[in-house]
Order: C-alpha cells, then structure tokens, then sequence
C-alpha cells in the first residue's frame, strides 16, 4: 500500500545522472523521497509501463513570451491571458523551469521597426505579480538580453535590481556584419523578408547599428557585465565567431555561450571552461538558419553541453533524444536539457533524479524520432 500524502510512479525508464534503470520514484512533500530499483507497481502506484522517467526540462533562452505579446506584427495581445497561455504551452512540451529572455536595450527611432520600444520592467512587474499569485505551472525567471547596439540599455537595466528574479543576462551584439550575421547576405534575406523593407531601407539599417555599436557598444557592455554582477545573475555571452571574442567572453566571467556560430568559437569556449549552448531547431532541422555551424557537428566533436529550444519550445525534449541517440547515451542526452542547464545557471535542487531534490519530473514515450509527453509534476504535483 502507498501512503496517501505520497505519490508513487512505478515501472519507469528512470534516466539517472549514471544512466538508465528500470525503478520508481516516490514522491513526497514536493521533493524526490525515495528511488527504487525494479518493475513492481504498487497498489495506488501511477503505471508508466516502461516510459522515461526524467528530470524536468530546464530552458535558459526563450522569445516565446514575446510571440504571446504579440502573435502577429503591430498586433498586442492582453499581457496577463499572453502569460498563462506561455506558461501553459511551455508545461504542455515538459519545461518546468524557464528563464523567460526580455529584451533591453531600445532605439527610440528605427527606420526599420518605429516600435522597437522599451517592455522589458513593465511586463517583468506582470510576470512577477502572475507568478506571486499563484498563476504559473511551472518555475519562471527572467533572462535579461542586453542590446549593446541600442540608445537605453544602461537606464533600462538600472530599473531591475536583486530581487527582480534575474537568472541570466546575456551580452548581444547584432552588429550586421558581425557574430550572428557576419555574412551579409544572409541578414538581408532575414530583415528584408520579415520586414519588407527595400535595398535603401536595408542599407540604413546596417548603417545605424553599426553607428550605435560605434557610439554605445563599449560602454554598454562593461555596464551590462556589472548589472549581472549587481543582481547575482549569471552571465552569458552570445553568437560568440572568434577565439577573440570568446577570450573577452572569458575575462567578463560568463559561464556560458548561446549559440556560437563557428566551430572554432565552440573549440575556444571548451578550452575556456566555458559551456556551450545550442539551439534545438539547429538540430532537428539539420543546421542553422543563418547559415552558422550545424549543432550536431559540435555534438560529434563533443563541443556540445545544453540545448535551448529557442524559438519552438516543443523542439527541446526531441532534440534531447536526438542527442542520446547521437551518443547512443539517453541519459547524457537528457543531462543537457536538464542537469547541464541546471549546472550553469546554479540551481542546485533541480535537474536531476537525485533525493532530496524538486520533484520537478516528467513522463515521455518516443514516437519515431520525436517525443510524446504524457504527465508533467512540479514539485510532486501532476500540472499536465
């Protein structure tokens, strides 16, 4: 029999920190009580039939908030319904903590998007009221993305402080040109085709970042280092190209690096102690849509540590499984949507099927080569 105030998943695939094993999990006041080794299902016992066990799925990098706010272009949404229904959606794919990634840093006039306007402190004061009235699912923190190439980063972050729930803040640099973009080409496609500007109104876009990154760049890197510092956030760099850059990324203190886009970037970032984060639909899709390095060539070079789901959050258990599969190691597959992301971002009682930690887990089953997700707890409460 089974104590009523526990709830006990039996005959899993547990995916451990070691590897896979067939047990259960006993959950209890919110926390993981007990491991067991076996298929036995107890009376009272939720049955998973050999489905994975594991850890919930831990994103440090998210726009999906901002597709909520606004599903169409100059198209807002109710901010509080935008919320829910992200917090809703992320649940739905296995993600019980997220780091919810807001932009700071504007440009007061752009000839190419007149609305590029400062959001990042009011819908941060809703997300912190949704979640201080009990509105979430899962466990959210804010991820600052400081804009370097912009007018008012510095007054910006300067109204966040230490209790805002800043996890991360990350440097970005969108210098056409540069990082991300350093072939040209490839950002006319991208801002033409999503903007519709023309040749002369692309050709005044390049010109104005990079005047802003002339004008504001150095200035508002060094104080985006020290508002991390201020607020206890950890620090992470972004479209990291050189071993240069990787090399300033290292003198900053950042832990880990969002997206390098070359081979060498990612080569550097592991001889600087540095952890590598990709993104998800580089995987699945077989390769960046920016013409960048290709995620799974860094996973065969080993050069490969966490997965974001970036822009399609369902993306994120499947290419865990992509990786065991790579690998042919489920479990180390697993560790960077889980434990790695944990590891960098430094939460410590989350990512691992380890006693005594947040009974934040989910139940899987492989469909060909994606995942089906059929139960969700967070702190040992089934939410999906």
């Amino acid at each position: 029999m089974t104590d009523p105030t526990e709830t006990v998943l039996a005959n899993a695939t547990l995916v451990l920190p070691e590897g896979v094993m067939r047990g259960a999990l006993v959950l209890r006041e919110g926390v993981i009580a007990e491991i067991r080794e076996g298929g036995t299902v107890p009376a009272g016992g939720e049955d998973f039939e050999g489905d994975l066990l594991a850890p919930g799925l831990i994103e440090l990098h998210t726009d999906n908030l901002e597709r909520h706010i606004e599903p169409r272009p100059k198209v807002t949404w109710p901010h509080a319904a935008a919320l829910i229904a992200h917090d809703a959606e992320l649940c739905s794919v296995g993600i019980t903590t997220v780091f919810d990634a807001l932009r700071v840093g504007s440009i007061r006039f752009s000839g190419m998007r007149g609305d590029y306007r400062e959001y990042a402190r009011a819908l941060a004061d809703e997300l912190l009221e949704m979640r201080a009235r009990d509105g979430f699912r899962i466990s959210h923190y804010i991820h600052l993305r400081a804009e370097t190439c912009s007018e008012t980063l510095l007054e910006e972050l300067a109204k966040f402080g230490p209790g805002d729930r800043v996890g991360i803040v990350s440097l970005m640099d969108h210098t056409p040109g540069a990082r991300q973009f350093r072939d040209i080409s490839k950002l006319r496609d991208y801002v033409i085709g999503k903007h519709g500007l023309s040749e002369e109104g692309f050709a005044e876009h390049v010109a104005s970042q990079r005047a802003l990154r002339a004008a504001f760049g150095p200035a508002h890197e060094v104080g985006a280092v020290a508002a991390a510092r201020h607020f206890g956030a950890v620090l992470a760099s972004h479209d990291d190209t050189t071993a240069e850059q990787v090399a300033a990324s290292k003198a900053h203190g950042v832990r880990f690096a969002e997206f390098p886009t070359t081979y060498e970037a990612a080569e550097a970032c592991h001889a600087q102690g540095i952890s590598v984060m990709m993104g998800a639909p580089n995987l699945i899709r077989g390769g960046s849509h920016s013409g960048n390095v290709a995620a799974a060539d860094l996973a065969e070079a080993g050069l490969l540590d966490i997965l974001s789901s970036d822009y399609v959050p369902s993306a994120l258990l499947s290419a865990a499984l992509m990786l065991g599969d790579i690998w042919g190691d489920v479990a180390r597959g697993l560790a960077t949507v889980t434990a790695a992301p944990a590891r960098a971002v430094g939460l410590v009682d989350r990512g691992r099927l380890a006693v005594g930690l947040r009974a934040d887990v989910i139940r899987a089953h492989r469909i060909e080569q994606t995942a089906g997700l059929r139960g969700v707890w967070v702190r040992g409460r089934r939410v999906g």
